[in-house]
Formats: C-alpha cells, structure tokens, sequence
C-alpha cells in the first residue's frame, strides 16, 4: 500500500507544480486556487492516503458510491464536494455527507436540497452550474442552466434556508461556440461571476478547470479546480 501512496504523493506533487506555475503566470498567489481532488471510481484507502498527504478537498459525482465512501472516511477532515448532475430522489443522502453541491441548476433541485439541509440540521453550500454550450435560457448537455437563467437560481439558493450561496461552476463545453475554447469558457464563467457579485458579494467561488485545462481555468481566474486523473490516475471503465 505505500507503493500507491508514494504514487499518489509524486501525482499530487507534480499538479501541484502546474497549479503553482500557472498561479505565477497569471500572476496570482498559490493560495487564490483551491485544489480539490476528485475522487470517484477510486476506493476510500485513496481518499485516506490523500488524506494523509494534506488534501483537503475532494469530490464526487455518483451518490450510490460517494455516500460509502463519505462514511468510511467520516474521521477524516475533508470537505466533500458533490459535482455530478443530481436527481432530487438522491438529495436527502446527498445532504447527509457533501459540504457543497456544485451542480444546481434548477429551482426543484433548490426547493429540495433546502428541505434536506433544514432537516439535517446542517448548511450545504451551493453553486449554480453554467451551461456554457446551451443558449441564454437553455439546459446543457452535461447538465446546468444557460447564462439567463443564473440570477434567479442564485436568488432562489440564497433566499433558502439551509443553503448558502457560494458561486459558479463550469464544465468545458464539448459544443456549441465554446468547444475546444476553453479559456474563453472560463473568461466568459468569470465574467458571469463578477457581474453576479454585484448582487451576491459574498458568492466568490468559481470552480473551472479540470485534469486536461486546469491551467487555463487558473489564468481565467478560477478559484476552484476539480482534478482526477492527474492525481488518481486513468480511471477504471465503468461496466
């Protein structure tokens, strides 16, 4: 088991490097970009090991496997980050573990996740995905909402009781006009982003940016970026 950890410590250590180089690129400071690892199709013992190696931040995107593995790692102080389109049927389990849902965009999935936390007891951050590849008023292929339709979902999280409104979220789009683009994604996701803090001040997340374009989500000024494979390896094929 140490020949994994050690594996993961190098995969950490060189994403690391590319967070820090393209930080000084854009010159911004190391700690404005928050590394969270996403850790799904990988076992718990990977989670404990990042763990050990100073992660803090880690996500999923499948109820049915974050929900365990959230469970077996309960001792650990992590905050766990949903990121995977979210049936309303999964969000009472969603609740009991994620610290954030970065993937809400629609009003029922608001309306739902607020009956959760208020049941629980507990505050759940919420980000509203950006369908970068659907129109102004549009849903997008991978899930989120199109740009016209962020302000009243934001209005609708920070009206909630039990949520707490904390930014934006993006996946590159494989369509439309943004596809293969994608800083100019992540430009237009920050320009989203300022003009909603005009009104939501304290919503400062933006979380762009994965293995493959992280460094162009950090010059776009991402505060967040959700990186898998370079830490975990080459995922599994799923059956």
């Amino acid at each position: 088991m140490t020949e994994r950890k050690d594996e993961l410590a190098a995969n950490l250590a060189r994403v690391e490097e590319r967070i820090a180089a393209a930080c000084a690129a854009a010159g911004r400071a190391r700690q404005e970009v928050t590394l969270i690892v996403v850790t799904k199709t990988y076992p718990a013992s990977d989670v404990r090991f990042l763990a050990d190696l100073g992660v803090r931040q880690v996500a999923e995107n499948r109820d049915q496997e974050a929900a365990p593995k959230a469970a077996e790692c309960a001792d650990l102080p992590l905050s766990w980050h949903f990121v995977g389109q979210l049936q309303t049927n999964k969000v009472r389990s969603v609740v009991g573990y994620a610290d954030v849902v970065q993937s809400v965009d629609r009003a029922r999935l608001v309306t739902a996740l607020s009956r959760e936390a208020v049941r629980a007891g507990r505050e759940v951050g919420c980000l509203v995905q950006v369908a970068l590849d659907a129109d102004e008023s549009g849903r997008g292929e991978r899930g989120g909402v199109g740009p016209g339709g962020i302000e009243e979902l934001a209005d609708a999280i920070a009206r909630a009781e039990g949520l707490r409104f904390d930014g934006l979220m993006t996946v590159a789009p494989l369509t439309g006009e943004y596809a293969g683009r994608q800083q100019a994604a992540f430009e237009r996701l920050m320009d989203l982003s300022t003009r909603l803090r005009a009104t939501h001040p304290a919503a400062t997340m933006v979380s762009a940016g994965m293995s493959g374009d992280l460094e162009q989500a950090v010059a776009a000024g991402a505060t967040h970026v959700r990186v898998g494979t370079s830490v975990l390896g080459v995922r599994p094929r799923l059956g």
